[in-house]
C-alpha cells in the first residue's frame, strides 16, 4: 500500500477526527503518500499536517470545483481511497477520484447514493462515535483502527496571540456559543448567567470567541452587554490557527455541539459541552463527555416522542425549545463540578501549557 486518498470535506468537527486516520497511517505504513481532499476553510486548521498533500476543494466553486480536482487526479491512481462523507456532493467529489479500493460506510450508515462509488465497507457498529467511526476505516485495509492521538500544528505567532488574551493569575474560561445550526444554540443571556457565575465564584477569566460571521458577532455581543461582569470578546478577530493556541492554553471551553468543541479536545483541553439537540454519545467532544450537560434524552422524548433506544443513532433533536432544555443551573452545576475535580494548586494559576 503506497498511495492512499482521504476525502473528508466537512466540517471542522470531523476534519479534527480525521487527523488520526492520519497519525496512524504514517505510523503503521511508513513512508506512504497521503493525499486529503478536504474543504476550503477546513484546510485553514489541518492544511499543514507534516507529510501530507492537501487538494482543496471549493463546493462553491459548483461544477467548476469537479471539473478542476478532475484534472488534480489525471494520471493518477490510488491503492485506495477513504471515503469519509456520503453528503452526495462528497459521492460526486469521488467520483473523480481513481482508487483500486475505495472504503465507505456499512450500509446503515450509507445514503445519498454512497453505496455506487465504494467497494468495500466498514464494519457496522450501532452507536458509535463519530470519531471511533472514521477511526475504523483503517481495517478494511488490514490495519488497527486510529487510537484517539492528535497533531495540529500551530506556529509561535499563534501561540503569541493566546497568550496576549489570557490571564496569568487566574483560570481562563473559553465560551463558543455558536453552531452553524442555529437551534444547537443555548440562548445567550443564559451564557451571561453562566459566564458570571464563572467570575463571581470561581474568579475565572471569561473570553468571547467565535467566527466574523456577523450572526456570530452579534451573539456574542448580546452575552456581553447581558453580563453583569466584564468578559473580552475576541469574536471575530482571531484566525482557526489562533483560536487552536487559545484553547490549547485555556483551562476549560464551553460550547454547543461545534467545530470549537472538537478543536479543544484535539488538544487536550476539557469541554463543558452544552447538548440537547443532539447527542453527545455520538457527536460530543470525545475527551470531555463526562462534562457533557446531556439534555439530549429529554428533548428527543418531548419533540418525537422517542427514547433514545427507539430513535435512529445519530437523530437530531433540533427543535425551537430544545436546547432551552438546559437550564442556567445545569451549566452552573457542571462548571462547580469540574472546579472541583480540578483543584488550582496556587491561588497564582497560570495558563496550562499547550
Amino acid at each position: 500500500m503506497n498511495s492512499i486518498c482521504i476525502l473528508r470535506l466537512s466540517a471542522i468537527g470531523d476534519v479534527t477526527h480525521v487527523i488520526p486516520v492520519v497519525l496512524s497511517l504514517q505510523e503503521q505504513l511508513p513512508g506512504v503518500k497521503i493525499t486529503w481532499v478536504i474543504g476550503k476553510i477546513e484546510a485553514k486548521l489541518v492544511g499543514d499536517l507534516p507529510g501530507v498533500e492537501f487538494i482543496v476543494f471549493d463546493k462553491k466553486a459548483g461544477r467548476k470545483g469537479y471539473a478542476e480536482l478532475r484534472r488534480q487526479m489525471q494520471d493518477r491512481k490510488f491503492d485506495a481511497l477513504l471515503h469519509m462523507q456520503v453528503a452526495f456532493r462528497a459521492n460526486l467529489a469521488a467520483a473523480c477520484i481513481p482508487a483500486r479500493v475505495r472504503i465507505g460506510y456499512d450500509k446503515a450508515r450509507s445514503k445519498d447514493l454512497h453505496s455506487l462509488f465504494i467497494n468495500r465497507r466498514i464494519k457496522p457498529a450501532p452507536q458509535q462515535h463519530v470519531r471511533d467511526c472514521l477511526a475504523s476505516f483503517l481495517e478494511p485495509l488490514e490495519l488497527k483502527a486510529a487510537p484517539p492521538r492528535w497533531q495540529i500544528p500551530l506556529s509561535c505567532s499563534d501561540h503569541e496571540f493566546a497568550s496576549a488574551q489570557l490571564a496569568t493569575d487566574r483560570r481562563n474560561l473559553v465560551i463558543s456559543p455558536c453552531a452553524s445550526h442555529t437551534l444547537r444554540n443555548w440562548p445567550s443571556d443564559r451564557y451571561a448567567k453562566l459566564a458570571d457565575h464563572a467570575v463571581q465564584k470561581h474568579g475565572m477569566k471569561v473570553i468571547l470567541v467565535g467566527s466574523p460571521a456577523p450572526f456570530e458577532a452579534e451573539y456574542c455581543a448580546a452575552i456581553e452587554a447581558a453580563m453583569k461582569e466584564k468578559a473580552h470578546n475576541i469574536c471575530g478577530k482571531d484566525t482557526l490557527k489562533q483560536l487552536t493556541a487559545l484553547m490549547s492554553h485555556a483551562d476549560l471551553v464551553v460550547a454547543p455541539d461545534t467545530g470549537p468543541a472538537h478543536i479543544a479536545s484535539a488538544v487536550g483541553t476539557d469541554v463543558l459541552g452544552l447538548f440537547a439537540a443532539s447527542n453527545p454519545h455520538r457527536s460530543g467532544p470525545y475527551n470531555s463527555l463526562e462534562w457533557c450537560v446531556n439534555r439530549y434524552p429529554q428533548a428527543l422524548k418531548k419533540f418525537t416522542g422517542k427514547t433514545v433506544e427507539q430513535a435512529r443513532w445519530g437523530a437530531k433533536a433540533e427543535f425551537e425549545g430544545a436546547m432551552e432544555l438546559i437550564t442556567v443551573a445545569d451549566a452552573t452545576d457542571m462548571l462547580d463540578q469540574w472546579i472541583e475535580a480540578h483543584p488550582a494548586p496556587d491561588t497564582t494559576t497560570a495558563p496550562k501549557s499547550g
